[in-house]
């Protein structure tokens, strides 16, 4: 029901950041994406479905908390973390943290342009559930033939890719069921992250692995974001690649160029009032700070 309300109009464009390997940059990069949606005039809500690492909503925290020490005008998404049950019943567990997640997107769903979501770097029902209501789907994988094995099997001899992997095929059954259901169709989007500047022998074998499983998937293989410190450092003040700073340096405008390459690769259809409304702000902004010309003053 939850997936036939959401193509329902007005509902939000659901984006689910998703792999079951940890360290891909899943945090990293679903707070980027909210940040530039809400950058481009867009209402945007973010859901954390890890409840142990709580990494997204540390970004999010951070950001708040460093806005209100500085006195800065940082975008903010609407938020909200599942928290895990309580009881020793597991299947009790699991009924609760569904029903939290179901009111949770309720709640926002007709309020909001996009839904932004974080599941766990691991299996479980509800990073199931929040696959199977994706309208794009963000699998960032480091750019390792280590982590190509949650989508793919390869032979070791001639590198060629052999079989479908736990996840992919759980992402392969959860568009078929939505597409059964609702006629709906998810964006998969693959994206190489951690990428190194140098060229290597696996950067080759690895851009042929997911070329070829890609005409079997039917997902789109995309360069993420390169290997930078930054991303680490803008952690504790939860910054992003696209806010401003006094002096952006070569390192954030390098990174800023990375975001901005996503966002376009992602090909979402923007609300264009919301749009205007962000150039609007964005033109105030630049100019409240410059000081009034005489014919300002006298009206002229």
């Amino acid at each position: 029901m939850l997936a036939r309300n959401r193509r329902q109009s007005g509902s939000a464009h659901v984006i689910v950041l998703g792999n079951e390997k940890g360290g891909s940059g899943k945090s990293t990069v679903a707070f980027h994406i909210a940040v530039g949606l809400l950058k481009a005039g867009q209402r945007v809500a973010t859901v954390d479905l890890d409840a142990r690492q709580k990494s997204l909503t540390r970004h999010i925290s951070n950001r708040r908390a460093w806005a209100a020490h500085n006195g800065l005008d940082l975008e903010l998404p609407r938020h909200f973390c599942i928290e895990p049950g309580q009881t020793m019943q597991i299947a009790e567990n699991e009924n609760c943290e569904s029903q939290r997640f179901i009111d949770g997107i309720g709640a926002f769903d007709r309020s909001v342009d996009f839904l932004v979501i974080d599941t766990p770097g691991s299996d479980g029902y509800l990073s199931r559930l929040a696959h199977s209501i994706a309208d794009t789907l963000v699998t960032p994988l480091n750019d390792s033939l280590l982590d190509f094995d949650v989508l793919g099997v390869v032979d070791p001899s001639t590198y060629a890719v052999t079989g479908v992997a736990h996840y992919a095929a759980m992402v392969r059954e959860a568009r078929r069921k939505r597409r059964q259901f609702d006629g709906s169709a998810t964006d998969w989007i693959v994206l190489r992250n951690r990428l190194s500047v140098l060229a290597s022998r696996n950067t080759h074998v690895l851009t042929g692995c997911l070329k070829e499983l890609s005409l079997e998937l039917g997902f789109r293989p995309i360069d993420g974001f390169v290997e930078r410190s930054i991303y680490r450092e803008y952690f504790l003040q939860g910054l992003t690649a696209l806010d401003d700073a006094e002096q952006a340096g070569l390192r954030q405008i390098a990174a800023r160029a990375d975001v901005r390459r996503l966002l376009g690769h992602l090909k979402l259809s923007l609300n264009e009032r919301a749009r205007r409304r962000a150039a609007d702000r964005a033109e105030w902004f630049s100019q409240a700070s410059k000081p009034l010309q005489v014919d300002e003053l006298l009206g002229a």
